[in-house]
């Protein structure tokens, strides 16, 4: 591996790291202090809920919640910015700030905290970004994120209202990610455009000029 690689590689993982730092500190305050951090979640359309914008996907409810939601995250967010990474924080922060909204406004009046709706932006960002552009390297991660994550599709679907996590942020998590691809698709990598090498001419015997034809 080149060094270029690694160091794009290095770049890459920052956010998604540094996201479950916090992340990951402030489960384990709660398990050491007994504190409960529930209430930095999103309470729709609730003024008290209104923060969890910023604070529900740090917030998790348990230890099985954290782990299942941390390794997603870090695989797709690592993915996010090395294959997109010129427009990577947008999307990142876009996705992380358009689902709350809508989880804020149309969610069930209950507190909906953790990061999967994030996970599930990145997912629809990855999927559809790579086949909207018709890139081959792309296509490949998209087709990817659907071997390992594909399952996550059953996750925005309410089996019963009033199922024990935040389908939700599941639905509109996926609804910000190919939102955002199709706004985007324009911007970042794209499929590389062949410059065809120029041909000769030939010239029809009318277009030819007298000193040029040939006795």
């Amino acid at each position: 591996m080149s060094d270029i690689e690694l160091k794009k590689i290095k770049t890459a993982i920052i956010i998604p790291v540094f996201f479950l730092i916090i992340t990951f500190s402030l489960k384990l305050l709660e398990s050491l202090e007994g504190f409960s951090f529930v209430e930095w979640g999103i309470k729709p359309l609730s003024l008290a809920g209104l923060s969890g914008i910023i604070l529900a996907p740090v917030v998790h409810s348990d230890w099985d919640h954290f782990f299942a939601n941390a390794v997603p995250l870090f695989v797709l967010g690592t993915a996010l910015f090395y294959f997109y990474r010129g427009i990577a924080i947008k999307v990142f922060v876009l996705i992380y700030l358009l689902t709350g909204l809508w989880v804020w406004l149309g969610g069930r009046d209950a507190w909906h905290i953790g990061a999967s709706g994030v996970i599930y932006g990145l997912a629809a960002f990855l999927i559809v970004g790579g086949f909207i552009r018709n890139y081959i390297p792309l296509m490949a991660i998209s087709l990817m994120v659907i071997f390992l994550y594909g399952g996550m599709i059953w996750g925005i679907f309410p089996v019963k209202w009033d199922v024990p996590y935040s389908w939700e942020s599941h639905l509109w998590g996926t609804v910000a990610g190919a939102v955002l691809a199709v706004i985007y698709r324009k911007k970042g990598p794209q499929k590389p455009v062949k410059n065809w090498p120029d041909e000769d001419y030939d010239y029809p015997f009318w277009e030819v000029e007298d000193n040029d034809k040939v006795n």
